[in-house]
């Protein structure tokens, strides 16, 4: 059952956990009058006995960044319209968030580039820890989880496998943390980090194939606040799917809905008062879970990036969205007694780096782990004229730079980029550093292959990824946003069934239709076979910022979308 935001601000259980809950509103009011500060940010009045900080799809990020929100997230079937498918004005609207302000700034893509120019960066590991310390500070046992896709992202993740990030979250203590990204790494890195974790590694979902038993814990207990709390993992139910199976062939995973209801019986079973469940599945695969598994309290969300202000409450679950890349740091504070959860209060706290002051024990050891890589990390390539950003269902600019380069620097008709959602965003008249190339290019599978397709194969191509996304039914979601094309036009619509969204197929470059039965070159990156030739992507567009010296790209018109 979904519960609308007014249903659930006055709904008896809930009242206590929004009322009073120092909302967007409050900082932005404040920061818009040029007073707002530390002190402010992390206001909170504690509420219950039990606290959870929630950081999730930080994707290496260990300083400051920019990151644009989306300007198109569609919703369909039952969730059409409903948040996080709330985007620019309507979500300023639904929120009651005004225009220019600050909330509107971290939360919307609405005049991203002059706002960011009044509000600086956001994030950064070293402001992170400085959230959490205060936190802690007023509730020293607060569970701390982190979401996952933690250790994938930057150059310097890249070339650390991972261990950067590792160092910078044992700094941070997690109580537990799930996983997506992180099996990219590959399943003997896993294993090699994993075992020297001093907190769990939580995948309910994630099974040994061999032996069809799990592969990791299932879940963690907590003693806080005189309550026993249950914290279940659940980790990307499709990654054999959505990335490379040969990375990993020894597990299996999947939403696996019947395992979750007997976990949470299991732990109900063992006195958990209160059951969390530490999630990447996606937002509205988490919803309709929700509606489906009693017995869970709060789902703390990952994977589709999403940054929500209030809970959203389905079948009195509440469904907290904390963003990505460090741009924000979620409380969740929760009354819990013997008969259970009563309550909540939640505050999604906007990490803006020039409010909050970094703490100093962790920026020493993000300036050690980033020393080595000093020259490579801020190296110039080129500089921007346009907004380049990558965030949406669909092309964002960074999608089309690097289309551009594959076509040119690989003697292509068409290129196909990923819809991957992570990569941090950079201001018309900026510098574009290597760092900057690698925040949205950085992982393990990075061969950029050159290869025939009939248009007929073109067309199921858009048509499986776009079944992919725009499935009515959130479990047939199995990937990221639609794959970004270069050299191709078309027309979708959203609202149709598989096989029939795609239509108006155009070759860019003559303006003519494209014919099912002739071959065209094609070039990308990221596929999933392990066999891929070519060079990593960033070299390809490298060399095609270093040929061009200034990018400027026009809009992008060649998709066109039906049916929002």
């Amino acid at each position: 059952m979904l519960i609308s935001r007014r249903e659930f601000l006055q709904a008896g259980v809930a009242a206590s956990a929004i009322l009073g809950a120092s909302g967007a509103g409050s900082w932005s009011r404040l920061m818009a009058q040029q007073k707002l500060t530390q002190d402010d940010l992390l206001r909170f009045d504690s509420f219950g006995n039990v606290s959870l900080i929630h950081v999730t799809d930080i994707h290496a990020q260990l300083r400051p960044i920019l990151f644009r929100e989306p300007e198109v997230n569609v919703g369909v079937g039952e969730v059409k319209g409903l948040p996080p498918h709330v985007t620019g004005k309507d979500f300023l609207d639904l929120y009651g968030i005004q225009p220019g302000s600050p909330d509107a700034y971290a939360l919307t893509c609405e005049d991203f580039a002059s706002l960011a120019k009044s509000y600086g960066r956001m994030g950064g590991m070293d402001r992170v820890a400085t959230v959490i310390k205060a936190i802690r500070a007023e509730r020293e046992d607060a569970i701390l989880l982190d979401g996952g896709d933690t250790w994938q992202g930057s150059l310097t993740a890249q070339a650390t496998m991972g261990q950067d990030m590792v160092e910078v979250m044992n700094l941070l203590r997690p109580d537990a943390m799930t996983s997506h990204w992180e099996f990219t790494l590959g399943i003997d890195r896993v294993t090699e980090i994993v075992d020297g974790l001093d907190f769990p590694f939580l995948g309910a979902n994630i099974f040994d194939v061999e032996w069809d038993e799990p592969a990791y814990d299932a879940y963690t207990m907590f003693e806080r606040g005189g309550a026993k709390i249950a914290v279940i993992g659940q980790a990307f139910p499709y990654m054999p799917i959505a990335n490379p199976r040969w990375m990993f062939p020894g597990l299996s995973f999947g939403i696996r809905e019947e395992r979750m209801a007997e976990v949470v019986e299991e732990v109900r079973s063992e006195g958990a008062q209160a059951v969390i469940l530490l999630s990447h599945n996606g937002f509205d695969v988490d919803r309709k879970l929700a509606s489906r598994v009693d017995g869970i309290d709060v789902i703390l969300c990952a994977h589709t990036h999403d940054a929500l202000p209030e809970p959203v409450m389905v079948n009195r679950t509440a469904l907290i969205a904390s963003g990505s890349n460090g741009k924000f740091v979620s409380r969740v504070d929760l009354d819990v007694d013997g008969s259970g959860m009563k309550g909540l209060r939640h505050r999604l706290v906007p990490v803006f780096s020039d409010v909050i002051a970094p703490d100093a024990e962790m920026a020493a050891l993000i300036e050690e782990v980033r020393a080595p890589f000093a020259d490579q990390l801020s190296e110039v390539l080129g500089t921007t004229e346009s907004l380049l950003f990558r965030r949406g269902n669909f092309n964002g600019t960074w999608d089309d730079l690097i289309c551009e380069a594959l076509i040119s620097e690989r003697e292509a008709d068409i290129a196909l980029s990923p819809g991957f959602r992570w990569g941090t965003s950079l201001l018309p008249g900026a510098e574009i550093t290597r760092e900057d190339l690698h925040n949205v290019t950085a992982m393990n599978y990075p061969a950029a292959y050159r290869t025939e397709m009939t248009g007929e194969m073109l067309h199921t191509v858009l048509e499986d990824v776009a079944d992919n996304l725009f499935n009515a039914d959130p479990y047939y979601q199995q990937g990221g946003d639609m794959v970004r094309v270069g050299g191709l036009g078309y027309t979708i619509d959203v609202t149709k069934p598989m096989g029939s969204r795609i239509s108006g197929m155009t070759l860019l470059s003559s303006g003519e239709a494209i014919d099912a039965g002739r071959s065209y070159v094609v070039a990308g990156w990221a596929s999933v076979n392990e066999d891929t030739e070519g060079p990593p992507i960033w070299e390809v567009v490298e060399n095609y910022i270093k040929a061009q010296g200034t990018i400027a790209l026009e809009p992008n018109r060649a998709v066109i979308i039906e049916g929002l």
